[in-house]
């Protein structure tokens, strides 16, 4: 086995057990037909591919750190305020429910 079909899951024309003229498997990664540059550039294109996924990951994972903070931050001033106030906090979620209600009912 190659170092390539260690490291990646994708087989490649060394891996495929083609034999050239001599019966022996074709080493570098290339074969008659010529598809070693295709495979790797689909090589390539999924290590790339597999990259993106990666840092799409790490953006969503840093964005939802942010908002379970701020959703915390602004729970924790919501309570209060309702704590304080509560008349005005019954009368902005009547009102709160009045707009909704219009706004649906159509």
């Amino acid at each position: 086995m190659n170092s390539e079909t260690s490291s990646s899951p994708f087989p490649t024309s060394t891996t495929t057990g083609t034999t050239g003229a001599t019966g022996s498997a074709s080493t570098g990664g290339t074969d008659a037909g010529g598809m070693g540059a295709d495979s790797g550039r689909v090589q390539r294109l999924a290590q790339s591919a597999h990259e993106a996924v990666d840092r799409l990951e790490q953006t969503l994972s840093s964005g939802s750190d942010k908002m379970m903070g701020w959703q915390q931050e602004y729970g924790d001033m919501a309570r209060d305020q309702v704590r304080e106030n509560p008349l005005a906090a019954l009368g902005v979620a009547f009102a709160v429910g009045i707009i909704f209600s219009k706004l649906f009912m159509r």
